[in-house]
């Protein structure tokens, strides 16, 4: 079978893969503060459809998966399910997001079941701000986590990754830099997209990327590019002059990297889609509790794929939102 692309040629290598809508925040950039109608079990995948998905996308040409929510450290059996997973044969990387409230906890079994990066969510380091956005006040158990984490070197890197919004994000920038280059995090801001429930989102809300690296250099000087010759990266990335520590910063609204995205997303209840703005799914579920072959599992996702978005449109007037929320989709 043909390698996986899409009708723009993009070769799509990385997959992310929500194992759970739930999650224990109600971060106002994502859900209300009363949550959502959570899906019921017999909608939700299980492990062995997921990994059974999974296995079939790397055999036609999926690199990198990476575990998300919801919350996936919510859903019980997170580190045996990592295990099933290491066993593809041709999988390179296998990643997750967290909002690290139940690491303290699960660092260790995640590490030995063979994690080997993680991405840890956090948009202050100051407990009332923190409290405010995520509507719980839960900071020290997400630090207490970061901690665990540093005992297992066997997850590098341990990327922190901070929403940012206009009005509240740019008082923590520098405090956030200080603390990963005191713990050799690397540390980056995503540009704040509209995939709230609540609808609130606006395009003055938005704190650019470049407003956030204008801040650091204020402090530091001239940040230094760091390049991998990977066109589908989706972090800018630099260093410090005197080379501790790194920064990146995620533009998808003032810089979009549409052009290069090598990602698909498969949400918990197991719909495929090609653009986190997507308006259609593709429903694999359906694919595999129908008893077809993988042959044809394959064909299907082939068949999304090549009908993939050209681009998310943000900011143009023909834009449509996505037809789920962040926590619905899918980090």
């Amino acid at each position: 079978m043909e390698p996986l692309a899409d009708s723009y040629g993009r070769r799509i290598k990385s997959m992310r893969i929500s194992i759970t809508d739930k999650c224990n925040f109600r971060c106002a950039y994502c859900m209300p503060a009363e949550g959502l109608p959570w899906l019921k079990k017999s909608e939700i995948l299980s492990y062995e459809e997921l990994e059974h998905i999974a296995r079939v996308a790397v055999s036609i040409g999926i690199e990198q998966i990476r575990l998300t929510g919801g919350e996936p450290l919510v859903r019980r059996d997170v580190p045996e399910f990592v295990r099933q997973l290491r066993q593809i044969e041709g999988l390179r990387s296998l990643s997750l997001t967290t909002n690290g409230i139940l690491l303290k906890q699960q660092a260790k079994v995640l590490a030995e079941a063979g994690l080997s990066r993680i991405n840890v969510s956090l948009d202050s380091l100051v407990r009332e701000k923190f409290a405010q956005l995520t509507r719980r006040d839960q900071l020290e158990r997400v630090l207490e986590g970061l901690a665990e984490l540093e005992k297992y070197p066997s997850i590098y890197p341990v990327k922190i990754n901070a929403v940012a919004i206009r009005g509240y994000s740019e008082e923590d920038v520098l405090d956030f830099v200080r603390f990963a280059r005191n713990k050799a995090y690397v540390m980056r801001w995503i540009e704040f997209m509209p995939l709230d429930a609540d609808q609130i989102w606006c395009k003055e809300d938005i704190l650019t990327g470049g407003e956030i690296k204008a801040i650091i250099e204020t402090q530091y000087g001239p940040l230094v590019p760091i390049t991998t010759g990977d066109p589908s990266e989706t972090a800018r990335r630099y260093t410090f002059s005197d080379g501790v520590g790194e920064v990146g910063f995620i533009n998808p609204v003032s810089e979009p990297f549409c052009a290069h995205c090598d990602r698909i997303r498969l949400t918990a209840d197991g719909q495929l889609r090609t653009c986190l703005f997507a308006t259609e799914e593709t429903d694999l579920r359906a694919v595999l509790r129908g008893g077809k072959s993988d042959e044809e599992l394959a064909a299907t996702i082939h068949q999304a794929v090549w009908h993939k978005e050209l681009k998310h449109y943000i900011g143009d007037k023909r834009f449509r939102r996505a037809n789920r929320s962040m926590s619905m989709i899918g980090g």
